[in-house]
């Protein structure tokens, strides 16, 4: 027998927004503070100057990030508002041609045009600007742009992942910097890329694999730079 009583599906579309800000920054800030380190490391620098380095890197890159996550997303709901605007003038001066135009685009995703003049009529007049908003310029609330959260997100979640490696110079032998800082931080890149294609309902091991191999990539490259440079210097 079947239940009258249905789970709700969960949907992980309204998450897209501060969980792409939040995993870009956690990776950005792990990734570039650890080749940072590793790369200052591997010029023979003192331990005092690679805490400087990698602090430095910290703040200027937190900083960073929530600049360019505001701005970038503030110029995305710039845009979204400014067509939101044109549409709501045309809706005023030519509601019979967005009538039309509401109509057409469902029966393009499959009703019939009756069904669909009738499907326009019946949301125009409940909310016109809303459902041209949604179908006509595929803007909805779920992935409505926030700047201030974005650049939040992204400022917190790059201290967070650039501290991890800043912690392992603390706890380890000098010695040990190099290959610690690597090894452990391509752990936590492996972590949070599952961790975040999880949250995404993504592959776990697809997310963990991609970030692994860029992570390794970027961190041999800064090491072999940094020791060419120590050497040459």
């Amino acid at each position: 027998m079947n239940s009258s009583h249905h789970i709700p599906e969960r949907h992980n579309t309204n998450r897209t927004g501060w969980l792409r800000a939040a995993v870009l920054g956690a990776n950005d800030g792990i990734l570039s503070t650890a080749s940072l380190i590793v790369g200052v490391a591997a010029a023979h620098a003192a331990r005092g100057n690679i805490l400087i380095a990698g602090v430095a890197g910290l703040v200027a890159g937190a900083m960073s990030m929530a600049a360019g996550e505001y701005v970038s997303v503030s110029s995305q709901a710039d845009t979204e508002e400014a067509d939101l605007k044109v549409e709501r003038k045309e809706i005023i001066t030519n509601p019979e041609f967005e009538h039309k135009e509401l109509a057409k685009i469902y029966v393009e995703r499959g009703l019939n045009p009756t069904l669909a003049r009738q499907v326009a009529d019946e949301l125009m007049a409940h909310d016109a600007l809303g459902a041209h908003a949604r179908d006509e310029l595929g803007i909805s609330e779920a992935v409505k742009p926030r700047p201030v959260q974005a650049a939040a997100a992204s400022a917190a979640s790059f201290f967070t992942g650039a501290a991890l490696p800043l912690l392992v110079v603390l706890i380890m032998p000098a010695a040990m910097l190099i290959p610690a800082v690597s090894i452990a931080s391509l752990i936590f890149l492996a972590t949070l890329g599952a961790v975040a294609a999880k949250t995404g309902g993504a592959s776990m091991a697809k997310g963990a694999l991609r970030v692994t191999f860029w992570g390794a990539l970027a961190l041999a490259v800064t090491a072999g730079i940094g020791a060419l440079f120590g050497t040459v210097v």
